[in-house]
């Protein structure tokens, strides 16, 4: 029932084994960026989470008020069954 666009923006890895990649993520129904963001590693099971820095890029015409890329900090890898993208 939110009139948020849904739509898409870059998720910038500023640090820790991914550092310097970039993968397209989804907006939250709401509209804003997700605070984490959790990544398959090559081995089974292993995954990178991250969480939103402070860092946001605008360059949008068509929807100027959402980010078109932000920033991510690593915090951990986790190890075990996968869990839905936060």
């Amino acid at each position: 029932m939110g009139t948020a666009t849904q739509g898409t923006y870059t998720a910038k890895l500023t640090d820790g084994p991914l550092e310097g990649k970039t993968v397209t993520t989804e907006f939250l129904e709401s509209g804003d960026p997700r605070p984490r963001i959790e990544i398959p590693a090559d081995s089974h099971g292993k995954r990178y989470l991250y969480a939103r820095a402070a860092g946001l890029e605008f360059d949008s015409t068509d929807h100027p008020e959402q980010p078109t890329a932000v920033d991510y900090r690593y915090l951990e890898a986790v190890f075990g069954s996968s869990g839905a993208a936060s």
